[in-house]
């Protein structure tokens, strides 16, 4: 008790005379001189308009290459990284009420489920989870590659993408049916 009083009394110290406490050098602070003015919702208009006219343009997305960039490996990198987030987040919240819905999502049972198929569908739904980890894996390399600087040409850029393409569905179909 005595010592939360201490503590509150020198807080209130400190409070009424900072500068006995902390000994600051004087600052040097700019002060500016601005003016308010009551603007009607057209004078307001015109002003934005005005101001408007001195940004900067950005540019649009007619700009660029569609070969480029359009579906290449960055966007496919995101949509994968998403796909991978969404599917974690799923999985978490249909284990988590699997108990209060009635569903079955032990091991066992989805083992037993994955076994009943047949194997060309075992084969198909494997490259649907391996293709999209292989691509984001081994383009995620490529990317790293780009964030040094290596490789960022525009030749380089689109061969890359294809020799990127091509291994990400032979390591997907190696995945799928040889593991």
């Amino acid at each position: 008790m005595i010592a939360q009083r201490a503590g509150t009394t020198a807080l209130r110290r400190v409070a009424a005379a900072p500068s006995s406490v902390f000994k600051l050098a004087p600052l040097a602070m700019q002060t500016r001189t601005f003016q308010t003015d009551k603007l009607t919702p057209a004078e307001a208009s015109a002003l934005l308009a005005q101001q408007r006219l001195k940004r900067p343009v950005s540019p649009h997305l007619e700009i660029y290459d569609p070969k480029q960039t359009w579906f290449g490996g960055s966007a496919w990198q995101r949509i994968t990284g998403a796909s991978f987030s969404g599917a974690l987040y799923a999985s978490a919240v249909a284990y988590l009420a699997a108990p209060l819905v009635g569903w079955h999502l032990e091991s066992a049972s989805l083992v037993a489920a994955a076994a009943a198929l047949p194997v060309a569908v075992k084969g198909g739904l494997k490259f649907l989870v391996a293709w999209p980890f292989v691509f984001h894996a081994i383009n995620g390399v490529r990317h790293l590659a780009f964030d040094l600087g290596i490789g960022f040409t525009r030749a380089t850029i689109i061969k890359t993408g294809w020799y990127f393409w091509g291994a990400s569905i032979v390591g997907g179909l190696y995945l799928a049916f040889f593991m």
